[in-house]
Order: structure tokens, then sequence, then C-alpha cells
């Protein structure tokens, strides 16, 4: 194996000297090894990027929206308090709160937006959400009967600011449920404002639950539902259908996957289709490595027959054209991986320096966040590392036999 390696940095050395008559051999192995830099570089950083956003659904998004819900559809849910006990004792389940939605009209002068209105109890909600580090003003921990909150692109459009009045137009049933009544105007003061990003910043508005529960004509027990949060957010609709068979009003059970299940769906076909298509591109420059390595055998093939007639063995000349090609492999996968993992850590910056350049931000109004997250897995490293360096070794198995075909007699005879 020693005489293997310093053949190959030999025949390295005197393939890219400026003696050399052919320097196409040369050249072939450099794309080689950049192609592969460029594929693992990419692929990192990629990954790194499917990564942040995978971690940005679960502790940012999932931490909102509910994870859990189950929606009365016909008659309200009575005695809420014992029910909230009842499911937060049960496994896997972290926190249960009530509530009420519903959706309405906020208006502020003659400025009219829909949203949907959700009527929390300042004490349970927290159990469930993580609001509260995307609000600033008021909390919705410490929201009060005649306050709401809005998101911030409600607020935008409305033009209205903290600490003004607006009216919420709320949409009325008869007990029948067969005739819709007047909506009822509701006035409140805004004293909280969500900057979260993405759609929930056009949508939600909260306010205290007793209000809900007068404006709508519920009794103080009663709520049209119940949230939960879960210990493993993958596990949500399991613990959704478990955990739902332990309450005896007929409800609805829903779980994030329906509502933003497309979402997380996307983000693991793109990691798949990004898997498929950079180890194509790596695939295509291992191959490059079999170019450059057949011409090679070609060109030395004096050198070869020279060695075999010194007793040099097959297994030593396979060995040397082996090495050969995982050199060249060895070196694009360090570089490429020590810029990949250089531009995964600060991708985030650079986006948003980028965004700054140009003066608009591809992200916004789009995704649940307005920044390009990163988040570094040495898992993907070694992966991609593993299986280039197979393919490497693939590449090189077809030339290197090769050349243990060389026939000394009909080299040196020639």
């Amino acid at each position: 194996m020693l005489l293997s390696a310093y053949l190959s940095k030999r025949f390295r050395a005197s393939s890219g000297s400026k003696d050399e008559k052919n320097g196409f051999v040369s050249f072939i192995a450099k794309a080689s090894t950049i192609g592969i830099l460029l594929g693992v570089a990419v692929l990192i950083v990629a990954l790194s990027v499917i990564n942040g956003f995978e971690q940005q659904l679960v502790h940012r998004l999932l931490s909102v929206v509910p994870q859990v819900e189950y929606v009365a559809p016909n008659r309200a849910i009575d005695n809420w308090p014992e029910k909230v006990a009842k499911l937060t004792k049960q496994p896997g389940v972290t926190g249960a709160a009530p509530f009420i939605s519903v959706n309405g009209m906020a208006q502020y002068k003659s400025e009219l937006k829909a949203v949907e209105v959700r009527g929390v109890d300042p004490a349970f909600e927290t159990e469930v959400s993580a609001v509260n580090q995307f609000t600033y003003g008021k909390l919705v921990s410490q929201i009060s009967e005649d306050e709401i909150i809005l998101g911030q692109q409600i607020v935008k459009q409305l033009g209205v600011e903290q600490g003004q009045l607006i009216t919420l137009l709320i949409p009325q049933v008869n007990q029948a449920g067969a005739e819709i009544l007047a909506p009822k105007r509701v006035t409140l003061t805004l004293v909280g404002v969500i900057e979260m990003g993405g759609p929930i910043d056009s949508s939600a508005a909260f306010i205290h639950l007793n209000k809900a529960q007068s404006v709508l004509g519920y009794e103080q027990r009663q709520v049209t539902g119940l949230r939960l949060a879960v210990n493993d957010v993958f596990q949500a609709h399991q613990i959704a259908l478990r955990v739902g068979q332990t309450i005896d009003d007929y409800v609805y059970i829903s779980s994030w996957f329906r509502t933003q299940g497309s979402l997380y769906q996307d983000i693991q076909m793109v990691r798949t289709i990004v898997y498929i298509v950079v180890f194509l591109i790596i695939a295509v420059a291992s191959f490059n490595i079999v170019s450059s390595l057949v011409m090679e055998v070609r060109e030395k093939q004096a050198n070869i027959a020279i060695l075999k007639t010194m007793g040099a063995k097959d297994s030593t000349i396979l060995a040397t054209f082996i090495l050969q090609g995982l050199s060249q492999a060895f070196i694009g996968v360090v570089l490429g991986s020590f810029i990949g993992v250089m531009l995964a850590l600060n991708i985030s910056e650079l986006f948003t320096l980028v965004s700054q350049l140009l003066g608009a931000n591809p992200l916004e109004g789009v995704y649940f966040i307005e920044f390009l997250p990163s988040k570094l897995v040495w898992q993907d490293i070694v992966v991609t590392v593993i299986v280039t360096f197979i393919l490497a070794v693939l590449a090189t198995l077809y030339p290197a036999w090769q050349a243990t075909r060389v026939d000394p007699a009909k080299v040196l005879g020639n």
C-alpha cells in the first residue's frame, strides 16, 4: 500500500508537470475535482437551509398555530375547566386550553379586514402557544375583556395604532342555526400587535374568552373548542386521535397536519429532490475521474509495463490508480465541505445582505418566515462525504482494472 501511495503521488506530479505532452488529462482531473467540490458544497448548504426551514416550522410556526384541536360543530362544549384538566393528564399532552373561534371583520374608520377572532383565556393560552414571543405591546397572557391584539398586516391595512379603538363585526346566528342575523358590533382597544411573518399576521385577532362568550351568548363554562400542545409535534395526529376518545362531546378532531401539513410535505419533497439532483451532479463529476484515469492509464502504459517487469503485483497497480482517483475526490470533498460549512453558517446574513442590496425580499409575505434559516447537521456532512467517496471508488475501479491488464511484452516491444 505504501508503494501504491508513492506511485500514485509520482503519477499525479507528472500529470501536472509543464512538460506533459497532453495536458488534457490534467484538465479533466481538475474538472472532476471542481465538480465534486461544487456538488458537496451545494448539497451541504441546501440541506442546511432545508433543516433550517424544518426547525423554524417546529419552533416558530407550530409553537403558535394549534397542534391539536377539538372543535364542537353543533353545540358548545360544557364544563371546559374539568375537561382541560382531564386532557392535561393524558400521555403525550403538555398543555390544554379552551377557545372560542369565529370569523369576523375588523373595522377602523372606513377600512375593513377579514379576521379570525379567537377568544382565549390568558391563564391557559401560554400553556399551548408561544404567541407572546412574537407580540409587542401588551401580551396575549395579559389581555383584558375590552382589549384586542391583532396581526401586523391587519394593523397595517387598517392604518390603526396601539391605544386606538377598533370595531369588530361578529356574525350572529339564531339558536336554530337556520337564520343569519345582523352582525354584532363590538368596540375594543388595540393593545398589542403580533409580528411573526406569514399568514398569521394577516388573519389573527385575539380577544378575552369572557368577551367572546358574552358576544356570542355562551355561558361562562362553555367554549367552542379545546386546544392541546403535545410533546412530539410529529406524533400530533396519533395523539389527537387517542386523546380525543376521552372526550364525551361530539367534536371534530384536527391537527396541524391538516392545516400546515402541505408545508411540511413540501419541505420533505424538496429535501428528496436536492439529494437526487446534487448526487447526480457528484456522480457526473465522478465519471470525469473515469475519463481522466482511462487516459492516464493509456499514457502511462510504458511505466506500468516497466513496473510489472520489476515485479510489481496487479494489486499494487490496481491500488495505485484507485488512490490516484480518490486523491482527486478527496481534494474536492475537503474543500467542498469547508466551503459548504462556511456558507451554511453564514447563509442567513448573506441572504439579508443581498436582499438589502436588491431592495426586495423574495420570502416576504410568501412563507411563515421572512429570512433564510440554516441549521447545520453533522450527519448530513457525513452522509455526503461517504456517498461521494463511494461514487469515487466505483469510478476508479474500471480504469484501475484496465491498468492491471497491460501486457509488458506488447508495450515494451513497441
